[in-house]
């Protein structure tokens, strides 16, 4: 269809909304300009300028601001409305008052992550000759069999013999492997000690975790440098395999790609990251990111859980090794995000105060990661990634495109009846003390419109009922 004007849709990678709006249009051949906010971060303070709204896709058919991919599709049922529209396309040129299309020449780089190289460790060198020592076998102890494990004293002595250097040197750099999770005590001891205690290396310890095994020769880095790489290296795996309907995640696809192969690679530096030093803001966005890609990464690998005991499994068992200790979806979940709170069917807190993970738990719950973390599910917030500057702007964005839309909330005037999220019931003391604080929340996390207006009329009116909406289990593959 040969168009004078031009549409144009506002949009972000991996937006399964955006995806969807751009195969509507696809499908009645109008053809559009397509204007990533990554790539253009300078055109979301227009957008909003124009639109009064911070959620893509935005849609604009020349000069007319159509709206969101529910409002396109309501414009294409109307025939007589979408008639028009089209009509005012093929004849007149945008106007002035129309978006502008950026200039090329300002578009964000793309960036290749997964494939880089670095300074290999001075301590990953000193692992490797340890490994060549003879140091590292099997030791019985109380009847018990350590495989690949050493002996502290005798750390101790083959660097006093090979390096030449003071028994107390060689022990801080026995306390080095530690410090830089190399290595461990069996006994979970954080000091390194000049005795018959039992250390090993992490990269021989018998873990199922995903990224278990050989350990990279890289240098620990900063956790949001890290979590950075794997936020966009993921993004662009889902958004190459997400279906043009939004709908769907071609996960087979996603294991024969060569980008699916870095992001394994990927995923060994977070055996070493540096997690302890992070802010609470990197700590956040970092095990949004990871958890979302460990969801990925177990689909792919493990396969989806497809009943109620797979999935207390899945989220259970499935894990990272990150700075030196295996974290499960549920410890990143409660342990960590919901800052150490016993999660649903969960008889305990994630983490004792002997666990060294304890310290690096939140010191209060974020709400808003509800919004945030995927689970493969149906009925999961879409899947979006998150970065350290403007985090919390981000996920207030994401609570409130989920809540405007009928996965997370629906109201019955006629009936008084406010549908919720199973999300909002499960995890209901992270909003409110009960159910009229935690529809105060929402409001308070709603777009202006019809669905906040309304809420707005039932709370103030003290007379409605509450109910929670079925949870669709059934995996988005």
């Amino acid at each position: 269809m040969e168009l004078k004007g031009r549409v144009v849709v506002y949009s972000i990678l991996g937006c399964p909304h955006c995806m969807q709006a751009k195969n509507t249009l696809q499908q009645n051949k109008i053809s559009y300009t397509d204007i990533s906010l990554e790539r253009f971060p300078q055109c979301r303070e227009e957008l909003i300028a124009k639109t009064g709204r911070k959620t893509v896709p935005q849609i604009f058919f020349n000069a007319t601001h159509v709206g969101g991919n529910d409002d396109l599709q309501t414009l294409i049922k109307d025939k007589e409305k979408f008639e028009a529209l089209l009509n005012d396309l093929i004849t007149n040129e945008a106007p002035p008052e129309a978006p502008v299309i950026p200039d090329p020449d300002t578009a964000v780089p793309d960036s290749d992550v997964g494939d880089f190289s670095c300074e290999p460790d001075e301590y990953a060198i000193l692992v490797k000759n340890l490994k060549e020592s003879g140091l590292i076998k099997d030791h019985r102890r109380l009847l018990i069999l350590h495989k690949n494990t050493f002996v502290g004293k005798e750390f101790v002595d083959w660097i006093v013999k090979t390096k030449g250097l003071e028994r107390s040197v060689a022990v801080e750099m026995g306390q080095k492997l530690i410090d830089q999770h190399f290595g461990h005590n069996l006994k979970s001891a954080e000091k390194f000690q000049d005795s018959d205690a039992l250390y090993r290396l992490l990269d021989d310890d018998d873990s199922t975790a995903l990224n278990a095994g050989e350990m990279s020769e890289c240098g620990p880095r900063p956790a949001g440098d890290l979590g950075e790489d794997i936020r966009k290296l993921i993004l662009k795996i889902y958004a190459a395999f997400l279906s043009k309907d939004g709908k769907k995640v071609d996960y087979k696809g996603i294991a024969g790609s060569d980008e699916f192969k870095k992001y394994v690679r990927l995923t060994k530096e977070l055996q070493r990251v540096n997690i302890a030093d992070a802010s609470m803001d990197e700590k956040v966005a970092f095990f949004i990111n990871i958890y979302n890609a460990l969801v990925i990464h177990a689909n792919v690998s493990v396969g989806p859980p497809v009943n109620l005991w797979q999935r207390y499994k899945f989220f259970n068992t499935v894990r990272y090794i990150i700075g030196g200790h295996a974290y499960s979806l549920q410890d990143m979940e409660n342990g960590v995000l919901r800052a150490n709170r016993k999660g649903v069917g969960m008889l305990f807190r994630p983490f004792s105060q002997s666990d060294p993970r304890f310290h690096i738990a939140l010191e209060e719950p974020e709400p808003y990661i509800h919004f945030a973390l995927v689970c493969g599910a149906k009925s999961c917030p879409p899947i979006k990634t998150y970065s350290t500057d403007g985090l919390n702007e981000q996920l207030k964005l994401a609570a409130e495109a989920f809540l405007d839309g009928d996965d997370g909330l629906t109201i019955n005037m006629s009936r008084k009846q406010i549908m919720l999220t199973k999300i909002l019931s499960w995890y209901q003391e992270d909003f409110g003390k009960n159910k009229e604080e935690v529809l105060r929340w929402i409001l308070s996390n709603l777009p202006d419109g019809e669905r906040k207006s309304q809420l707005r009329e039932l709370l103030d009116g003290k007379s409605y009922k509450v109910g929670y909406m079925v949870y669709d289990w059934g995996l988005n593959s």
